[in-house]
């Protein structure tokens, strides 16, 4: 057949499947049929039974048009917050307490020219963005037009939904994910109070690296708010108590996400080739890792036109997927914690306002000047300055404090270059994709039908030469980006022996990598997820899709274990510490919900090991400064009685190991009872969650509005990634999805997203998917047109209006 005759022959098959629905399907799916404004042929949105959205349009423009389309019919208000908070529009619809947040976030905006930044990604992506917002404004003009509800949220707040241009979409940066900004200025404080023998007990450093003060530079002069319009520009949209609200309510904030500093980010990602897996074929596993939320923060669906299908999942605000498969490919991604941004340093004098010292002279600071919206109000001038290398996010008496962060690189919108993946055919796309990856900085692995299955760290990584980028540096010039490492040196495998790629966040630099002359980071997550992910790889010749499943919800804690060495022989004349280790003992580190050594163990290491470590070696503010070291970090280093815990190392264990287990029994008792034999992690260790606008709704509807509770097991430590959030041990951030590919049969493939696909709390959809979830569950990742038509549960046909 020829190839026009072919595609002929394609676009025939999915212009049937569009317009028919079996008569077998049971039960019989509910029928919609509507026009629409700017579709330009007809096309259908198939809803399956689990709230997945499935689009079936007859070219590539009306495919992104109804997923823009049907993102808004599902998600408006949190993707017109979304883009509000990206763009620094709060005030205009909120009212004028969200000021300072809309000048934070117009700080972080991307302020290059436009035309450069399109042409970073591929020649097709503006044209897809465009028929995604357009299908966005198309939803919101027929909620305009009153064809459609308004979201409640918009009532509770007295505002409106916006329109959307598609630079919108590139220019918000604020929302991907990069590092180490806090970690500059949390080492620099704690170097100021008397800490830097204490470094190593902090964090972990890998590769091994000594870490020097940049010269220039004084820590102390690093103000404890200099990161507040940082967070403030990065963190969720918080809500006070409305007029809806009745009296008495407490005056708690309730935020949509968890601070950027307070964020355990992670994810887990593996794929095994055909010879190491049961199906004869790929298969490829991701569980991304953040903040959870109401709605989820990602989106599953799977969009078709002749020639073009991706499915996966993404944030809703983006157009396409960020991680899934075509028909060919698939892709997954974790966080590769490269170092993108740095804080700058800048001597200022009262000699020469607006204007700061830079290689001998002063240079003016760039100084733009915006207006904001306020709702109800005048409007209001603010004021955002720049120096040569970023904005600056605090000024005090003598120094501006600057931000040089990858965001300001063309080609650095968060996650939009999974545009080149849409339709990667093999290793060589895969390959031009990473090399184009900017942020946030990932783990990209890959498996295709082919059977090739490898791993590439991909991110603009800023080449320092001369200094680590682990402390902030004087922004006088000596310290300086030599542009960025060229991808084509990162490492890479593919095919390996070993028959699978994996990570985790935790340090996979080759041992041969110059760390020193190209560092890339040397803080990186602790090893116990990869450690138990490669074990379990590693134990069977052949692994099935149930055994990948088994794997994202194993709740084993490797950091458990390597705890277990402090205990061993361990004595004390504490009747609590010797409660406490005969709980332990014999434990094998499963963080099940129903474990009692579980609830023990995460209560010393979270609350009291740290704690203890800074009461015991260091004195005065230094001891604040130390509390929060890394539960890994100080494990590890008292196992090996490291010399950072001063000149008797084996008594500094003693005595942290005995004070530490006794303050966490007492601690276990008075939260779960006298008795062990009752405790249970999963009472304190539970999902609830509740959106950010849940202080605007009246208390009578609240219920309706949240999800859970449920007791989960599983830590930050372990696979199952579900990490403590605001509460003091309840679940506040891991895997909302979690995603199955069986590469080439790709009907076989799960999913689940939890709570659900929607995001209004009267659909059926909201929520459904959230016990699923607790329980370590799957639905199905469905995408041939048969299996798709056998599970709709709503199918909307749609035609060009007029």
């Amino acid at each position: 057949m020829k190839p026009i005759a072919r595609r002929l022959a394609r676009r025939l098959v999915l212009a049937l499947s569009i317009a028919a629905v079996p008569a077998w399907a049971d039960p019989a799916p509910v029928a919609e049929h509507r026009p629409l404004a700017g579709l330009t042929a007809p096309g259908r949105v198939i809803v399956d039974r689990w709230g997945i959205a499935h689009v079936r349009a007859a070219n590539v423009h009306d495919a992104f048009f109804l997923q823009g389309w049907n993102a808004a019919r599902d998600r408006l208000w949190q993707i017109d917050l979304w883009r509000k908070r990206g763009l620094g529009l709060l005030s205009a619809s909120l009212g004028g307490t969200y000021l300072d947040q809309d000048r934070a976030a117009r700080l972080l905006l991307y302020r290059g020219d436009m035309r450069s930044e399109w042409a970073t990604y591929p020649a097709t992506a503006h044209a897809e963005t465009e028929a995604f917002v357009a299908g966005i404004n198309a939803y919101v003009g027929e909620v305009e037009a009153g064809r459609e509800p308004l979201p409640r949220e918009f009532t509770l707040t007295g505002s409106r939904p916006d329109h959307w241009q598609a630079d919108d979409v590139l220019r918000i940066r604020s929302h991907a994910l990069v590092s180490n900004l806090a970690d500059e200025v949390e080492r620099a404080r704690l170097i100021c109070k008397g800490g830097a023998p204490f470094l190593t007990l902090h964090r972990r450093i890998e590769p091994v690296h000594a870490i020097k003060v940049p010269a220039g530079l004084d820590p102390c002069d690093i103000p404890a708010d200099v990161l507040d319009t940082y967070l403030l520009g990065t963190k969720g949209v918080a809500f006070a108590p409305g007029p809806l609200a009745e009296a008495g309510l407490p005056d708690a904030v309730w935020s949509g996400s968890l601070d950027r500093a307070g964020q355990q980010e992670g994810s887990n990602n593996w794929a095994i080739d055909a010879a190491h897996s049961a199906t004869g074929r790929p298969i490829l596993a991701n569980d991304p890792h953040r903040a959870h939320g109401v709605p989820s923060l990602r989106y599953l669906v799977d969009m078709a036109a002749p020639g073009f299908h991706i499915a996966g999942a993404g944030e809703p605000a983006l157009p396409g997927v960020s991680f899934g498969h075509n028909e060919t490919a698939a892709w997954g991604l974790t966080i590769f914690p490269a170092d993108q941004e740095d804080l700058y340093v800048y001597r200022t004098s009262p000699l020469h306002p607006g204007a700061y010292h830079y290689k001998g002279r002063w240079e003016p600071f760039r100084v733009v000047r915006e207006t904001v919206a306020i709702k109800g109000g005048a409007t209001r001038e603010v004021e955002l300055k720049f120096t040569r290398h970023g904005p600056v996010i605090h000024e005090d008496e003598g120094h501006a404090f600057g931000l040089r962060t990858v965001w300001n690189t063309p080609g650095a919108a968060g996650y939009f270059n999974a545009t080149w993946m849409f339709e990667a055919k093999d290793w060589g796309d895969f390959d031009a994709a990473h090399a184009h990856w900017g942020t946030p900085p990932l783990n990209l692995v890959y498996a295709d039908v082919k059977g090739v299955v490898g791993w590439r760290p991909s991110a603009f990584m800023p080449q320092r030469k001369g200094w680590d980028g682990l402390l902030p540096v004087p922004g006088d010039g000596r310290y300086e980006w030599d542009g960025m490492i060229p991808p084509t040196i990162l490492p890479e495998v593919r095919n390996p022996a070993s028959g699978f790629v994996a990570s985790a966040n935790a340090i996979n630099l080759p041992p041969d990598w110059p760390s020193e002359t190209r560092p890339i980071s040397f803080v990186w997550s602790d090893p116990s997820r990869i450690d138990e992910i490669t074990t379990r790889l590693s134990a069977k010749s052949r692994l099935t899709i149930e055994d990948m499943t088994a794997l994202q919800t194993d709740t084993v804690s490797r950091l458990s274990r390597r705890a277990m060495v402090l205990f061993d022989g361990f004595e004390s004349e504490d009747p609590d510490t010797r409660a406490a280790l005969a709980l332990l003992k014999g434990w094998d580190g499963n963080e099940s919900a129903d474990s009692a050594p579980a609830a023990l163990f995460e209560i010393w290491q979270a609350s009291h090991l740290g704690p203890v470590l800074a009461a015991t070696v260091g004195t005065g503010d230094l001891v604040h400064a130390l509390e929060d070291a890394t539960p890994g970090a100080v494990i590890d280093a008292l196992a090996r009685n490291d010399s950072a815990l001063g000149a008797d190392p084996a008594s500094i264990r003693r005595k942290v190991v005995d004070r530490s287990l006794a303050e966490a029994w007492r601690d276990a008792v008075k939260r779960l009872g006298p008795d062990p034999a009752h405790w249970r992690w999963g009472a304190l260790h539970v999902a609830q969650w509740s959106p950010a606008i849940a202080p605007r709704v009246p208390v009578a509807e609240r219920g309706g509005w949240a999800v859970g509770p449920a007791g989960v097991g599983g830590s930050g430590s372990t696979p199952m990634a579900t990490w403590d959030g605001r509460n003091a041990y309840g679940v506040g951030g891991g895997a909302s999805v979690r995603m199955v590919l069986d590469v080439g049969a790709w009907d076989n493939s799960l999913v689940i997203n939890a709570p659900g696909q929607s995001g209004n709390p009267q659909d059926a959809h909201y929520r459904d998917l959230f016990p699923l979830w607790a329980a370590g569950r799957y639905v199905p990742f469905l995408w041939t047109d048969t299996a798709v038509t056998a599970a709709a549960e709503r199918v909307i046909a749609l035609e060009p209006a007029g």
